[in-house]
Order: C-alpha cells, then structure tokens, then sequence
C-alpha cells in the first residue's frame, strides 16, 4: 500500500524550488505531489521503466491520533503520469492506507458517545453523571499513549533489524509494564475513585455523585485489559498490519451498542448497565488484540520485568508526547471541570457536545498518521527531499480542509437536526444549541492542526510541540478561569476551546514555515542520520 501512495504523489523533481520562501509567505504554492526519491529529470523519463528499490524502515511519531509505522517497497513512475489524478485519489488512497488504524482511536469516543445517546434517554442526571465519569475512565486512559507509542516505535526498529527475538523480549516487558499501569488505576479507582469524582465536581453536584461512581467503579474493571490492548495493538501497527486491531474493535463497539440496548432500554440499568456493556467490550477487544498479535508467532502471553535501563529508555523517548497529550487531556477536561458548576442541564449539554466533537475530530487522524509515516524519509532520510515533503504536506492540508469542513457540518448538523438522538428534555437542548458555532469553528480545522503536528513529529521537533502544547494549555486555562469567573457560563467555555485550537494551527504553521524549520533549514546536525535506535 506504501508504493501506491508514493505513486499518487510522485512528479518530476525539476517542477520544485529548493529555495526557501519569505518568513511572511506560506509554502503551500506548488501541486500536491512529490517525486520518487530516484527521479531525475530529463526527456525520456516518459519512457524509462519502472525500476523498483526498497525503502528504509521509517519509525513512526504519534499526535491525537493513532500511530503508525511502515516500510516497504516504492516503485518509481513516469514523471507525467499523475497529472490528471485529482485531489481526491488522493484522499482516497490516503485513507485506505491509513484508514483502518484510525479504529485505535474512533473505539474509545465511540463506546463513550453510544453510552451517552442510551444513557440520555432515561435520565438527565445520569446523562450529566457521565461528564465527570467519563473523565475519569477514558480521559485518564491518554496518560498512558505512551505505552501505544513506544510499542510502535521498538517493535518497528526491531523488525528493522530482523531480530524476532528481540521483538518478543520488547513485547513482553512493555506488557508487564501496561499490566502494572492497568493494576495500579483499578486499585486506584477503587480505593479513591469517590473522592476524586467528589474533588471534581464539586459540592453543588453531591446528586450525580453516586451514579458517576458506579460508572467508573465498573468500567475500572477493565483497566488492565485496556492497556495490554494497546501494546499488542501497536505492536500490530508496527508489523504493517492495521486490520487485525479495526476487527477486535469493531466487535468491541457492536457488543458495547447491543449491550447498552439490551441493560439500559430493555432491562433499565441505566447508567450501570451502559458501564457493564463498556466494560464487556473492552475485555473482549483485549483479548482479541492478544490472539492476534499470537497467529503471528509471537506469545503475548509471555510477560518479562524490563531492567531500569529500559524502563529509563521508555521514559526519554515517550515523555515529550506523553507531555503534548497531558497538556489536551487536561484542557478538555478542565472545561468538563467548569461546566460541573454550572449546573446538571449544562453539564448535561455538554456532554453530548464534546463527546460528540471527540468522535468526529478521529476523523482526521489518517492525516498524521500519513505525516508520520512519510515525512521521516524525506526530511532526514538518506534520500534527503524537503520539496518533497513540502509537496506532501500541501495535499495533507487541501484534504485536512475538506475534510475539516465536511466534519465541522455534520457534526453540527446532527446536535442541531436530530438533538433528540441524545436526549428528549428541551432544556438540555437549548444549551446545546447555544454551542453550535464555537463547537463548528473549533472542529473545521482540526484535520489541518493534525497535518502540521504530524509533519512536526514526524520532524522529531518534539522540544516545540511539547513547549507549545504547554503553552497553549496554560494561557488556555487562564482564559477558561476567566470567561468562567466573568459569568460567559458554557458558551464562553467553548470559545476558550476555539481559541485553543487556532492557537495551535497557527503556532504549528509558523514553525513549519520558518526558514529555520525542518521543512526549510539545510542544517543536518539536528538529526542522526545512523540507523534509529529505540533502544
């Protein structure tokens, strides 16, 4: 599949400028497409046969979404070819390479919005109660991506070498890793999940208390499965195959939908059946990761005690995402943490609008994912190429908004339309309603935010995005304290959220289009250009 994406966007080498554009410029002025990496040009590259070579491994970053790693062959094309391949071919075969490991991502947002849709339908308290719920079980669970990331990254590396032996040592100690993580949240939960759940929502909201800790005291069953999913799954990922993990989830999402139909509406568990049937699927897709990973010769069932080395190895090379996804993490649920004093029908509304917004914002993980996979090669690989890159990122960018505003109108169709799939009672709905705007601006350029922080991780520019994340959380949450202490009650919340994000487009853009970017900048030296080394 990697040769059929580098055959859409290959064209003669001679048609880009090496030279670097004004500071007040954008880059994005040329067609979207790239050369193979042994593309010459001259006048019978028309006729020339396709040769083909080997690419080397490239070992994939990880932004909001999934990630990915892949290595293959590329064949290499007349130059003229592709002229009259449209831009959306090219989304097209851009998605179904990518596509299927967007599943990582759209599981989580997925189970939580079908317990909100069946939860709302029964009770406003119980549909509120999930706010802070889902906070603790699914917000919480991205402390831990970098358990997802680092998997990738050694497995890939490993496989590079063609050590299987070595693959399977790597599995086997980050399981026992994800196992002690998934052990330590359950007895945390356990023993401190009431009193957390009480520190914050605050005393105005002492009623939604005991449903939310019977959400959370169920679904903290699962822990441990969870987490050991995510290593095999990644593990998956970095052996080049994204189906097997898309089919575990798939069946996880269908037993969640039956088995909040069947405990909700049909027997009237209410909000603890929607954790039972959350909690079910999240086991059942643990296991299914684990026979997976197994029909491919290895034994997830063989858990080794990583030595302080690796444990210390793991630490560096996840804790600067691990600081970019805490610093989103934490924005959002701080605006969950200021809508619960504004009262259950706001809590409530907002509920449905950003689990809402979260399930359509996976959406464009495809397009990091393909940043991440793509632009190592050409920004510090051997076959060195950043007209290239640059080519690659302007066909990310026209897709990323196409399909920001594809996203940005039905998600803010289907709240404004059909209110009434999440829950009958009017008052929830105007609150809703008055999120409509903030909530679109917010969403249409996610895809695009996703396409400069993959190029940016990609890029290994992890200092700046994990400075700029910060700090865009800080004068974020200065923003929220201040709407939320000037009465702007949840709409001004969500305008904290727009401001968010187009903080970090811009922040990102003018990173990547700065002559000292990695994207622009000659200066080898910040990168190494042996063989990469996870470990």
């Amino acid at each position: 599949m990697q040769a059929r994406i580098l055959h859409l966007i290959s064209q003669p080498c001679c048609l880009f400028s090496t030279t670097p554009p004004p500071s007040s410029s954008l880059f994005f002025n040329h067609t979207p497409r790239f050369p193979s990496s042994r593309s010459r040009c001259s006048s019978s590259s028309s006729s020339a046969p396709i040769r083909r070579r080997p690419i080397r491994p490239v070992i994939a970053c990880i932004g909001d979404g999934g990630d990915i790693s892949g290595s293959g062959e590329a064949a290499e094309v007349k130059g003229g070819e592709l002229e009259s391949q449209s831009i959306w071919n090219q989304m097209k075969e851009i998605v179904m390479f990518t596509g299927p490991a967007t599943g990582i991502w759209i599981s989580g947002p997925l189970m939580s919005l079908i317990d909100t849709v069946v939860v709302g339908q029964g009770s406003s308290i119980e549909l509120a109660a999930l706010g802070p719920g889902t906070v603790m079980c699914d917000n919480m669970s991205y402390v831990f991506m970098f358990l997802s990331i680092a998997t990738s990254n050694i497995v890939a590396t490993s496989l590079a070498k063609g050590d299987k032996n070595e693959v399977q040592h790597h599995i086997s100690t980050l399981l026992f890793v994800a196992l002690t993580c998934g052990f330590l949240m359950l007895l945390f939960t356990r023993f401190f999940g009431s009193w957390a759940l009480t520190a914050f929502t605050g005393s105005k909201n002492v009623d939604i208390i005991p449903a939310a800790n019977t959400y959370v005291q169920i679904r903290s069953l699962a822990w441990p499965a969870v987490l050991v999913g995510w290593v095999t799954q990644s593990a998956s990922l970095g052996m080049k195959d994204s189906w097997g993990p898309l089919k575990a989830l798939a069946v996880a999402s269908a037993i969640n939908g039956l088995g909040d139909i069947l405990l909700c509406s049909v027997l009237g568990y209410g909000i603890a059946g929607a954790a039972w049937a959350t909690m079910l699927s999240q086991i059942v897709a643990g296991y299914m990761m684990i026979e997976s990973l197994n029909k491919k010769g290895y034994n997830s069932y063989a858990i080794s005690v990583p030595s302080p080395k690796e444990l210390l190895t793991l630490i560096g090379l996840a804790a600067p995402v691990l600081v970019t996804m805490m610093s989103k993490v934490a924005f959002y649920s701080l605006i969950v943490y200021f809508a619960t004093s504004m009262g259950t029908y706001t809590m409530a509304a907002h509920q449905v609008m950003i689990q809402t917004f979260m399930i359509c914002t996976v959406w464009g993980e495809p397009l990091s994912q393909t940043a991440q996979s793509f632009m190592p090669e050409l920004i510090y690989g051997v076959n060195r190429s950043l007209p290239k890159a640059r080519m690659l990122l302007k066909s990310l960018v026209i897709i990323g908004a196409i399909l920001g505003l594809a996203l940005g109108t039905v998600g803010t169709s289907v709240p404004w339309l059909f209110p009434n799939i999440f829950t009958p009672d009017q008052k929830i709905i105007q609150e809703m309603h008055k999120l409509l705007i903030p909530f679109l601006l917010a969403l249409a350029v996610t895809p695009a935010i996703l396409s400069f922080e993959g190029t940016l991780l990609a890029g290994r520019d992890l200092r700046f995005i994990s400075l700029s994340m910060s700090s865009c959380f800080s004068l974020g949450a200065l923003l929220l304290l201040l709407v939320s202490s000037r009465g702007c009650g949840l709409v001004g919340c969500w305008w904290a959220l727009v401001a968010f994000q187009w903080a970090r487009l811009f922040l990102s853009l003018r990173r990547l289009i700065s002559p000292d970017g990695i994207l622009y900048s000659e200066d080898m030296s910040r990168y190494k250009l042996e063989e990469v080394r996870a470990v």
